[in-house]
């Protein structure tokens, strides 16, 4: 277990290297950035209501992370990586891992800047909250986005709709754990299962996604359904 954990971490350095060469984080990481110039220029009001935004908007950026993490290897190399970390296991597990890590620094950006921008409006427990809601929405994020990549979803056209689909209508339920619950905690001051809880129901998704790409890899049914889906995309293209 220690041998699969090491190279989990392993594969989130390698693949964080990988998509920090190629410079594909900017984009999401521009994106936050002015959503959050946006949301707490002014005068963003008293805390923690304006994190709720901020943590909400975690949610697509952390599954973005994830998918730019997941695809950053072509399939040769990506079998290289396999073989390497001993299976698909340390693989899955390194792509939340960095993308984990992304959603952190991400998360802690949004509420040290929105304590400098209210300033004297945040207390010990709304910080506390603050960063467990944006470490949860952003770990459910990076869920959806290692789901939606591959080897679960191979065509590109198929795993962003599919992605959407699910970040806009999980995203928008104030009563459904984590990313609702958590964002509906900050803005509205309903506790839903608590910053905590949303928190452990992230890392229960996060272990959910993980376990359903380990089984695809290993060939399980839903790679024959992707590939499926793939080709009916490609013929209504035609």
């Amino acid at each position: 277990m220690r041998k699969r954990v090491r190279s989990a971490f392993a594969v989130a350095m390698l693949l964080g290297e990988d998509v920090g060469r190629t410079e594909r984080f900017v984009a999401p990481l521009v994106l936050y950035a002015g959503a959050l110039a946006v949301l707490f220029g002014g005068a963003p009001g008293p805390l923690p209501a304006p994190w709720a935004a901020s943590a909400l908007l975690l949610y697509p950026v952390g599954a973005w992370l994830a998918h730019a993490l997941a695809e950053s290897e072509d399939d040769d190399a990506r079998t290289v990586t396999l073989s390497a970390a001993g299976g698909p296991w340390p693989v899955a597990a390194g792509v939340l891992i960095a993308a984990t890590a992304g959603v952190a620094l991400l998360g802690l950006l949004a509420v040290v800047w929105g304590v400098v921008a209210a300033w004297g409006t945040a207390t010990t427990g709304s910080l506390l909250d603050g960063l467990l809601a944006h470490l949860a929405c952003g770990i459910t994020g990076a869920a959806v986005g290692s789901v939606f990549s591959r080897p679960v979803v191979r065509n590109e056209g198929v795993a962003l709709i599919g992605a959407l689909v699910v970040l806009v209508v999980t995203g928008t339920q104030s009563w459904l754990p984590p990313v609702g619950t958590a964002a509906a905690a900050l803005g509205s001051g309903r506790l839903g299962v608590g910053p905590f809880g949303d928190l452990v129901v992230a890392l229960l998704v996060a272990v959910a996604a993980t376990a359903l790409v380990v089984r695809v890899e290993q060939g399980g049914g839903l790679r024959e359904l992707g590939a499926r889906l793939g080709r009916h995309v490609g013929r209504l293209r035609r």
